[in-house]
Parts: structure tokens; C-alpha cells; sequence
């Protein structure tokens, strides 16, 4: 019996053609998901993009609830999502809402919490900055 696959996850499987009613385009847009009543959220990466749903990636999906806005800043758009499959690079979701809405720019935040935020975007730099250079020096091993 075949089973049905997400085309990322196929490594070696048979995969049966797409059951989406429509194509996603692949992506490469800033999310951002909001939860918990708008005093929760995080960023993600939007992969995959569909009037009906999309792929996000994103650094951790245990604390995801299972439906949240999905804001697209790019598109100006604001979705309803609902969880469909989970991994623990990214989601799968479905868009609740046949219509989206625009989206409604964010509230000022305040001194302290963009200090936080700009100290974890830092924190997140280094970190891919310390990725960046090992790779640079694994490629460079490579080739000598």
C-alpha cells in the first residue's frame, strides 16, 4: 500500500501526486505568528504558498499552538492557520478563513522590550555568523 507523503519528508518513498486543490509557489517570505491572544509570537520562514495554505520553517514547533494569525508582511496579509502536520523544522498549515484580511501594522513596542528584541536578533546573528564560518572553513578543508 502507498502511502501519501509530504514531498520533503519522501527521501526513498514512493510519493502519489499532489492531493492539494491548489499548487503552493515556493517562497522565500517573513512571517511572523502570532498566538495567545497577540502576547505571544515568533518568527518563521514562509516556503511554501497557496490561496489555502502554506510551509513554514521554523526553530521550534513544540510551543505552536494548534490554530494562530499567520502575518505575511510582504503580501500585506493577515491568515487564520490551522496546524495540519508538524516537524521539527517547520508546519504545514491550512488557512481557516476563505478571505484574508489586510494586515494592521504592529503596536509600538516599548523601550524595554525592543532592547530584548534587538538583544535576541543579536544573539541570533552571532550565532549565524559562528554557522557561517565553520562552514567557510569545512568548504575550505574540502577543496585543499
Amino acid at each position: 500500500m502507498l502511502t501519501l507523503v509530504d514531498p520533503s519528508e519522501a527521501e526513498g518513498w514512493p510519493v502519489m501526486s499532489e492531493s492539494r486543490k491548489e499548487s503552493r509557489l515556493r517562497t522565500f517570505l517573513k512571517g511572523r505568528i502570532v498566538f495567545n491572544g497577540g502576547n505571544s509570537s515568533m518568527d518563521c520562514l514562509v516556503r511554501d504558498l497557496s490561496p489555502s495554505g502554506a510551509r513554514l520553517m521554523l526553530s521550534q514547533t513544540a510551543t505552536l499552538p494548534d490554530g494562530f494569525d499567520l502575518i505575511i508582511p510582504a503580501k500585506d496579509r493577515v491568515h487564520k492557520a490551522s496546524l495540519r502536520w508538524r516537524r521539527d523544522d517547520g508546519v504545514g498549515v491550512v488557512f481557516v478563513e476563505e478571505e484574508t484580511r489586510t494586515a494592521t501594522p504592529e503596536p509600538a513596542l516599548s523601550v524595554a522590550a525592543l532592547r530584548q528584541r534587538v538583544s535576541a536578533l543579536e544573539a541570533e546573528n552571532a550565532t549565524l555568523r559562528r554557522l557561517l564560518a565553520e562552514a567557510e572553513v569545512a568548504a575550505l578543508a574540502r577543496t585543499s
